[in-house]
């Protein structure tokens, strides 16, 4: 006959409730930085890749923030922005299109979640014990 024994060592990182909701925390904090961060960067390369005449003005707004519950990538509400991306009231009865400099930088970012991630996840998994043994 044969049999299995299991045991499970219970004082492991994964049965400490602290330190799993803590682990959670930071790696979530994580997460919604390195997604910022990177829609941040996505933004501005689609507009240097669209300006014809850049002037550094405009680029210089868009920034990363941390909010109270998360983060938002933004141009601080310069005053011309909605028009450059395409949303506003003047570019119906303009020939001026827009960029769409962050809707297409937050559709590449919304591909790329699970590359932007991946680090992010990996480390909460050492911390919490895991990996390869």
């Amino acid at each position: 006959m044969i049999g299995v024994d299991v045991s499970i060592d219970r004082d492991g990182p994964i049965f400490r409730p602290l330190l799993v909701h803590a682990a959670v925390a930071d790696l979530l904090d994580e997460v919604e930085r390195d997604v910022a961060h990177a829609g941040l960067a996505a933004w501005s390369t689609n507009l240097n890749a669209s300006i014809r005449h850049p002037t550094p003005y405009y680029e210089t707004q868009i920034h990363a923030e941390h909010l109270g519950d998360g983060w938002s990538v933004n141009d601080r509400g310069v005053i011309y922005g909605p028009w450059l991306e395409g949303v506003g009231s003047r570019n119906q009865t303009t020939r001026f299109k827009g960029y769409s400099a962050a809707r297409r930088a937050r559709q590449s970012i919304e591909a790329r979640i699970p590359q932007i991630t991946a680090g992010a996840l990996a480390k909460a998994v050492r911390r919490l014990g895991g990996g390869a043994p």
